[in-house]
């Protein structure tokens, strides 16, 4: 059984304008991800794309809840990262730089614990062992912090913004992404 299909704000969303039908957004490719065979923190990823939809709801709690359990399944506590991490990263710049989303803020905030996870990294110094493991802990925690990175070239545009804690938000970003 397959999840709903993600929830959109508006027909004018779901179709492409005219002479833009090969711009592909990433929400729209969200089917293009395996997300079946991704894990995140409770298991399966297959979950992942409802509530990244979720997150487009013009209510404000709705987002904002989505969001919260988004976060717990792969940046669970605010710096573990799943497999399904980097595969997400993408999705959340997206709406992050999308000015009807409610919680960009927290997006923002969101994508820079990615970009500071170095859980697995840290322990596997001190238990070599961890990086023999089937489950590639370490490697999933750099694929998300270079999925982040591959995005920086977004932040010019958000620091244009006029809303001071999304400016700001958006610094502390940018910062994490300067080591």
């Amino acid at each position: 059984m397959r999840p709903a299909p993600p929830a959109q704000r508006s027909s004018a969303q779901q179709q492409p304008p005219s002479g833009e039908a090969d711009m592909e957004t990433p929400l729209k490719s969200l089917s293009h991800v395996p997300w079946r065979e991704l894990r995140d923190s409770t298991g399966s990823a297959a979950e992942i794309p409802e509530l990244l939809g979720a997150i487009t709801s013009e209510d404000a709690d709705t987002a904002v809840a989505a969001l919260a359990r988004l976060r717990d399944r792969i940046c669970q506590y605010g710096f573990v990262v799943d497999q399904a991490t980097a595969a997400t990263v993408p999705f959340l710049w997206e709406l992050a730089q999308d000015s009807e989303v409610a919680c960009r803020v927290q997006i923002l905030q969101l994508l820079k614990n990615i970009a500071d996870a170095r859980q697995w990294e840290s322990t596997a110094v001190a238990y070599p062992k961890l990086l023999n493991r089937r489950e590639n802990y370490v490697g999933w925690e750099r694929e998300a912090r270079q999925a982040v990175r591959a995005h920086r070239g977004d932040i010019g545009g958000l620091l244009a913004e006029s809303d001071g804690e999304l400016v700001q938000a958006t610094k502390e970003l940018a910062a994490a992404l300067t080591d």
